[in-house]
């Protein structure tokens, strides 16, 4: 029987250019709950965006993996916590700055979602270009990372997919201590993460704290970030846009996230457990 349902957002529970989680997803999620499942995203994304993406309804994310893993909670306890050292990030900025590439380091505040900078030397380059995120998320330039540790960073694109893929490549060898992966198939994005904690460290996490085994979590995922947690259980699901890497791991596939199938398939687990079943998906 199904206890744990995890899925990654952009892209997989939230199809790409949608502002939040659609009603009928919501209520599957509900669906989940009053079954005794527990559900949690597993994200990119800081705790504070999930009240506009689940529509203020905390109960979708009080258990939960955000900024792929680095803050983990359950039923609105923190249980787990890392951070990035502004060192480690600055190494970041000062290699994109020297490879002269439409690509910048965005270090994010978790408490306000509008303190986003991009940070490099070369403001000229940004302005020249800028990245999508420009005057939607990401307002400010700043030189220089702090002395401090981050919860969030990642690398804002104004270039072709191929040329992410060889900075992501670059910067895994110049900078071992730190993970570079694609949170979208569809973003110009690279995800900056601790190098010791994943996606798939956090399912196991929440999996053990709850007393749950592992054949007992379903989890849903479409990108490059996704593939460490459907590598981490049986019971894993590609949606139809996943990457091809992740779409090859997942051991269930389902429609794309574009016809909500993710919301159909939560349903479908929920109808399932109450009747004793297996999910119609999993053959």
């Amino acid at each position: 029987m199904v206890k744990l349902v995890m899925a990654d957002l952009d892209d997989t529970l939230i199809p790409f250019g949608a502002d939040h989680a659609s009603a009928r997803a919501i209520s599957a999620i509900h669906s989940l709950l009053d079954a005794g499942i527990h559900f949690g995203p597993v994200t990119g994304r800081v705790p504070a965006t999930m009240e506009w993406m689940f529509q203020s309804d905390v109960a979708c994310y009080k258990t939960g993996a955000f900024a792929n893993g680095q803050i983990v909670t359950v039923d609105g306890k923190m249980i787990h916590r890392v951070m990035i050292s502004g060192e480690e990030l600055r190494k970041v900025a000062v290699s994109l700055d020297n490879m002269d590439v439409d690509a910048w380091l965005a270090v994010y505040n978790p408490e306000d979602l509008k303190d986003v900078n991009l940070v490099t030397r070369f403001p000229e380059r940004v302005k020249a270009n800028p990245p999508e995120t420009w005057g939607k998320s990401v307002f400010g330039i700043v030189s220089d990372v702090q002395d401090r540790e981050y919860l969030k960073a990642n690398i804002q694109c104004s270039c072709s997919r191929d040329q992410m893929i060889l900075i992501r490549d670059r910067l895994r060898e110049l900078i071992p201590g730190l993970s570079f992966v694609m949170p979208s198939m569809t973003a110009k994005v690279v995800d900056v993460n601790a190098g010791e904690w994943d996606k798939g460290d956090s399912v196991r996490l929440i999996a053990n704290y709850l007393g749950i085994s592992l054949e007992e979590v379903v989890v849903f995922g479409d990108s490059e970030n996704d593939l460490p947690m459907i590598e981490a259980v049986p019971n894993s699901v590609a949606v139809a846009n996943a990457d091809s890497d992740v779409s090859s791991a997942a051991r269930w596939h389902i429609a794309s996230a574009k016809d909500d199938a993710v919301a159909t398939a939560m349903s479908d687990i929920a109808q399932a457990s109450k009747e004793g079943m297996e999910p119609s998906f999993f053959q």
